[in-house]
């Protein structure tokens, strides 16, 4: 049995952090967001990472799946990714002018993925979602943008909701909403709003947050892609979260259809600071008209480390090994849950996975059980999908449903099943 985890070290530099740091941890992964709850359970610092794990700061080792929230998609420190980044340090990164080395991480972008003629490099995935939405704005000279429910673009003002600290109406203006996987529903929207609409933007299957995930229905972005040319709208696809993991050709192409944008971020360098919009030709001048850069944006260590990145996905079919190491992990931890008399519904593709224990909609039941998983060594997150890298094992995953075994014991034993008579 694994002795549960404590973590002294932790506490103290949280503690200095709050003197210094507004809310510690400022964002969503800080106790004061709630995210891990109880906070008790999960470790709050770093101190080093290396393949599928991370070592906190009191020494705990964790079998890692969020993944840096995505970026972690080869294993941290990949000896390929970083070996390509120092050989372009010792050249140059942050110049006057930029390196030929973006032009040669373009050229990869438009050989490998399917629907892009041009890339456009930016730091986050928020820059390149925006990016889109002012390419399509520019192009066709329309304000509204559609938007699905439980959507996720970024943290600019027109990505948010209008009870959100900070964002004004005006922000959200010219936002409409439609429902997942309601084709009827979004003709409905594109008639109320003909000629209006600039562009529709979506990730590839709803991954909300305490929600199952939901993938799309058969035909759906089929029918989608003709509503949006019937309408002049440019389909935008934010492959920030599931880029890299489900298609190396975008996951548009994994469900069948082209996308006139798509924007990847978190697994396109490894880790490395750098995202990308990538589009039509029919966009290039539209999206060459606009003011938009940052101070960062041309740096070249992170395209040197993109193109390796990207090359060793690609050399190792990656993606394949992603969606069978994500079925063995969501088949086992299922498993162990119905063994201990609970039903773990796993929800998603495999390689970017959502947990969910149906038994409690207190949602407390659920987070004991993560609570009781990071005590012991296997980092998983209460309410957000989960990434797969292709450090994983077997053994990594196998260890890891054994670490559920342990986990749903002790959440029974707070819970113990009614005794039949």
């Amino acid at each position: 049995m694994t002795t549960p985890y404590t973590y002294e070290k932790s506490r103290a530099a949280f503690a200095r952090a709050t003197r210094v740091i507004p809310s510690g941890i400022y964002g969503h992964q800080g106790p004061s967001e709630g995210v891990y709850v109880p906070r008790e359970a999960f470790p709050l610092f770093s101190a080093r990472a290396e393949g599928s794990r991370f070592w906190d700061v009191d020494g705990n080792e964790f079998i890692d799946y969020m993944c840096g929230y995505g970026p972690n998609v080869l294993g941290y420190h990949d000896p390929d990714v970083d070996a390509a980044a120092q050989a372009q340090a010792k050249l140059e990164d942050v110049v006057t002018i930029p390196s030929t080395v973006m032009v040669d991480f373009a050229e990869l972008l438009v050989d490998t993925v399917a629907s892009a003629d041009w890339a456009f490099f930016a730091k986050n995935g928020g820059d390149t979602t925006t990016l889109a939405v002012m390419t399509a704005r520019a192009a066709t000279r329309r304000k509204k943008i559609v938007l699905f429910g439980g959507y996720y673009h970024g943290v600019a003002p027109w990505a948010q909701k209008l009870d959100y600290p900070g964002v004004l109406e005006e922000d959200v203006a010219h936002v409409l909403h439609a429902p997942w996987n309601d084709l009827a529903a979004l003709r409905r929207l594109f008639s109320e709003h003909r000629g209006q609409i600039a562009g529709l933007v979506a990730q590839p299957y709803m991954h909300g947050n305490f929600v199952d995930n939901v993938l799309p229905d058969p035909g759906f972005w089929q029918g989608v892609r003709r509503l949006c040319d019937e309408h002049g709208v440019v389909l935008v696809v934010d492959d920030v979260r599931a880029g890299w993991r489900l298609d190396i050709a975008g996951s548009d192409h994994f469900y069948g259809f082209e996308a006139d944008l798509i924007c990847f971020c978190k697994a396109l360098a490894n880790g490395y600071n750098v995202s990308a919009l990538c589009g039509k030709d029919s966009l290039k001048d539209a999206v060459s008209s606009l003011t938009y850069t940052g101070s960062y944006w041309m740096s070249a260590v992170p395209f040197a480390a993109g193109i390796a990145t990207i090359t060793k996905l690609r050399d190792t079919d990656a993606t394949t090994r992603f969606r069978a190491l994500g079925t063995r992990l969501t088949d086992g931890l299922v498993s162990a849950a119905r063994e201990h008399g609970f039903t773990l519904v796993a929800s998603g593709e495999p390689a970017l996975f959502y947990l969910r224990l149906a038994d409690d909609d207190s949602l407390g039941l659920h987070q004991a059980w993560i609570a009781q998983m990071v005590r012991r060594g296997a980092f998983l997150t209460s309410h957000h999908n989960h990434f797969v890298n292709a450090a994983l094992t077997e053994a990594d995953v196998d260890r890891t449903v054994e670490i559920a075994h342990e986990a749903f014991t002790a959440v029974r034993a707070d819970r113990p099943l009614p005794v039949r008579v």
